[in-house]
């Protein structure tokens, strides 16, 4: 079974002040004060805090560590959703695991995403996920956050994909870049996991097999999702051995 572990301390008030505004939006307004001031789940620790320095000895610019956004907040273009299976569109689910709200909890054998609220409830999203050999299941931090992000591929995925050796030094965000719209950074024990969420340019890879481990999404959900979620969130992504047992049923549309 995988260990859950609860949410870490948000230390920086300006970042508490808005995460109550994101919050809200998210259904988890009950644990920040009126002020919007984070107020700390039973057992959190300390805050996430991801490293901005170069791996020794990968021969990278250091200045792209780590990596930045687009100087361009492009606009989304949304999908024909008669072209996704009615499955892994967004919507709202009866949601009966026992995470705190505002955690988010990966099926890969079912290829859904959920963003757990109160109330018994959950967001839940269709997901691209890692093709056999390259799938990653464990516990993880959300690290860091990035709109329309330059896509630095791991420099193992250089010496064996030839389109990901075009771009040793990043490509560029954009539409035309594989990680999509936005993108979330999954830490774990303070470490780059080098595992994303992340959108997509290719819609049609939503509910397949086919990434290189990470995490796949339509662009407008994962933005969707990046409002939700605050940088320290827990992520929860289920082995093939362990598939996500819960229990759920539609319960509303998707929300806007």
């Amino acid at each position: 079974m995988i260990q859950v572990f609860s949410r870490r301390r948000l230390m920086l008030s300006g970042i508490a002040l808005m995460a109550g505004a994101v919050a809200a939006r998210a259904g988890v307004n009950d644990y920040f004060d009126e002020d919007g001031n984070f107020i700390e789940p039973p057992g959190a620790g300390a805050p996430v805090e991801p490293g901005a320095t170069m791996p020794e000895g990968d021969g990278r610019d250091p200045s792209l560590f780590p990596p930045p956004e687009a100087a361009e907040d492009f606009p989304i273009e949304p999908v024909d959703l008669k072209t996704i299976p009615a499955q892994f569109r967004r919507q709202i689910v009866r949601y009966e695991g026992g995470e705190w709200p505002g955690t988010v909890v990966v099926d890969p054998q079912a290829r859904h995403l959920y963003l757990v609220l109160e109330g018994g409830e959950a967001i839940r999203y269709g997901v691209g996920v890692g093709r056999a050999g390259f799938e990653w299941s464990g516990s993880a931090k959300i690290g860091m956050k990035r709109r329309w992000p330059r896509w630095l591929p791991p420099i193992e995925m250089v010496a064996r994909d030839k389109n990901a050796a075009k771009w040793t030094n990043g490509q560029p965000g954009g539409p035309g870049n594989p990680l999509g719209a936005r993108a979330l950074y999954l830490y774990a024990d303070g470490a780059d996991t080098l595992y994303r969420i992340h959108g997509t340019n290719d819609p049609k890879s939503i509910g397949k097999a086919m990434s290189s481990g990470c995490i796949r999404m339509l662009n407008e959900d994962v933005e969707d999702l990046f409002r939700r979620v605050l940088v320290g969130s827990q992520v929860i992504v289920r082995g093939g051995q362990n598939p996500a047992s819960v229990n759920i049923s539609v319960s509303g549309d998707a929300p806007g």
